[in-house]
């Protein structure tokens, strides 16, 4: 059994983001990057199937320049056997992401594909969705809890009434909840090894998939700083007058 893991390389959770002065787009330049938190987790729980002897095999799939190796090289040293970079100079949106990874998962033969429930960047929640799609396969969203049992995939998911437990047949599309599991970090034994491990290099191009993009950003900005602290006030006609007048909050 194999499963695929779609790693997103995003601007580190602990730096502060920055837009850039034209709006265009936010500061990536000289800037920590590290493997989406969401696809961290998916990540784990692939190489915890494959210490239970569920999985044989863990590929891992990422997108992007050439600066997407390195995180590809991470993801292996966690517990990843492969990497596969498929090379592109622009981002895509989820659609394009979905039909790469659909073709991947076709040509490897792939049995389970674990993503992250979204990416921290841009939040679209759509590329799990869109691939069980694409692909015809059952999909379990949010998942907090997954089980391998006789070709079928026992997976709980938190909703908003509690817990929901679903059975979903094999090949399967499992996204990952903050609550799946608690990511390790990779041993210096293990980094040193995920050198030597393949990592295939594609081009986008090659794959012959429409994965144009659908939308156009007009504009980035950052949100209004907040201000500093408000008295109290004794009545609520002074309230009121310093909401109106002074804030502009209503009117």
């Amino acid at each position: 059994m194999k499963a695929l893991v779609a790693i997103k390389r995003v601007i580190d959770y602990n730096v502060k983001i920055r837009v850039k002065e034209d709006g265009s787009d936010v500061e990536k330049d000289n800037v920590k990057m590290s493997i989406n938190p969401f696809d961290e987790i998916a990540l784990e729980e692939a190489v915890r199937l494959k210490e239970k002897g569920v999985v044989n095999e863990v590929l891992v799939v990422s997108i992007g320049d050439n600066s997407v190796k390195e995180t590809i090289r991470a993801a292996l040293a966690i517990g990843g056997d492969r990497g596969i970079h498929i090379g592109t100079e622009g981002a895509l949106e989820p659609l394009g992401v979905a039909k790469i990874l659909a073709e991947i998962c076709k040509k490897e033969a792939i049995n389970i594909a674990l993503l992250g429930k979204q990416a921290i960047d841009d939040d679209f929640n759509q590329t799990g969705q869109k691939l069980a799609a694409i692909l015809n396969w059952p999909q379990v969203t949010f998942a907090s809890k997954v089980e391998i049992k006789d070709d079928k995939a026992i997976v709980t998911r938190e909703i908003d009434g509690g817990l929901e437990t679903l059975e979903a047949n094999l090949p399967v599309v499992i996204t990952s909840d903050l609550r799946l599991n608690e990511p390790r970090y990779a041993s210096l034994p293990n980094i040193m090894k995920a050198k030597k491990k393949e990592i295939i290099e594609m081009n986008a191009d090659e794959l012959n998939i429409d994965f144009k993009p659908r939308l156009k950003t007009i504009k980035i900005t950052s949100p209004k700083e907040r201000g500093g602290t408000v008295k109290m006030f004794s009545n609520a006609e002074d309230l009121v007058k310093t909401l109106r007048d002074k804030e502009g909050l209503i009117k």
